[in-house]
């Protein structure tokens, strides 16, 4: 791991795994909120019930964090879980009205909490482009 990608990636891979680990411990409800959020945007996993939603996306976000975390995890590859992630997450948004202003990309207030994870998206690209650089040195 290369000493600059140091603080990008436990910042951004300590709060994944966290917020992994919190829907791991999630109630009922949050799961019934997590997961109309991604049933709207994402009809696919309207059939799921939301308890094992909630815990297939608390797997898949304690992954992804583990993965920035891992030194040995390779950039891209780091990189590559972190834009899946965010990018899904992006596309949420994209997809779900009130979080963004009408016609626009800019967030509401209730869309701000999500809009945010654009910057995920861009240091998931980052890395991405890292590893790819690193790949064409060597």
């Amino acid at each position: 791991m290369k000493l600059g990608n140091v603080p990008t990636r436990l910042a951004t891979g300590a709060f994944i795994l966290h917020t992994g680990w919190e829907k791991w411990h999630g109630d009922e409800q949050q799961a019934n909120g997590v997961h109309g959020m991604a049933s709207g945007a994402f009809p696919v996993f309207k059939t799921m019930k939301p308890t094992d939603f909630l815990k297939v996306l608390s797997l898949g976000e304690m992954a992804t964090g583990a993965a920035l975390l891992v030194p040995i995890v390779p950039p891209a590859v780091a990189g590559a879980a972190l834009t899946g992630f965010s990018g899904a997450l992006i596309a949420m948004y994209l997809r779900t009205d009130g979080l963004h202003k009408p016609g626009s990309v800019w967030p509401t207030p209730q869309g701000t909490p999500v809009a945010k994870d654009v910057w995920m998206l861009g240091i998931g690209l980052g890395l991405i482009v890292e590893g790819m650089r690193r790949r064409t040195q060597a």
